[in-house]
């Protein structure tokens, strides 16, 4: 599917790790979406409900970064899938979920996960 919406650095405080300081302190994460859908529909209606709203989907998303710890990104990011997923018109879905303030004891600029899924993937 050519088609894609993309929904770029949107950040949200998360409580997520494997540390307990990371749990009591929290930390920001930004998270990068690619949505894949057939837009043809709404490009023809130009209806909102003929699309993913993703107005909508950013707040379940940041109500999901901003819930339940977890202690992987690997599982936010799996999260965060299927929550782009819960429309039945993805087809695939792309998460990466970056970690910024990761724990590391070096210099560094960021530390991400992305993960790809799609209808019964």
């Amino acid at each position: 599917m050519s088609d894609v919406i993309t929904l770029t650095g949107l950040r949200a405080r998360g409580r997520h790790g494997v540390f307990d300081f990371e749990r009591e302190q929290g930390q920001d994460f930004v998270v990068d979406v690619v949505l894949a859908l057939n837009l043809a529909p709404a490009a023809i209606s130009d209806d909102v409900g003929d699309t993913v709203h993703y107005g909508e989907l950013a707040d379940r998303l940041v109500e999901i970064i901003t819930g339940e710890p977890v202690n992987l990104i690997e599982t936010l990011a799996d999260r965060l899938a299927a929550a782009c997923l819960a429309d039945p018109r993805v087809a695939t879905a792309t998460v990466t979920v970056h970690k910024p303030q990761a724990p590391i004891a070096h210099a560094f600029t960021d530390v991400a996960v992305t993960l790809t899924r799609g209808r019964g993937a």
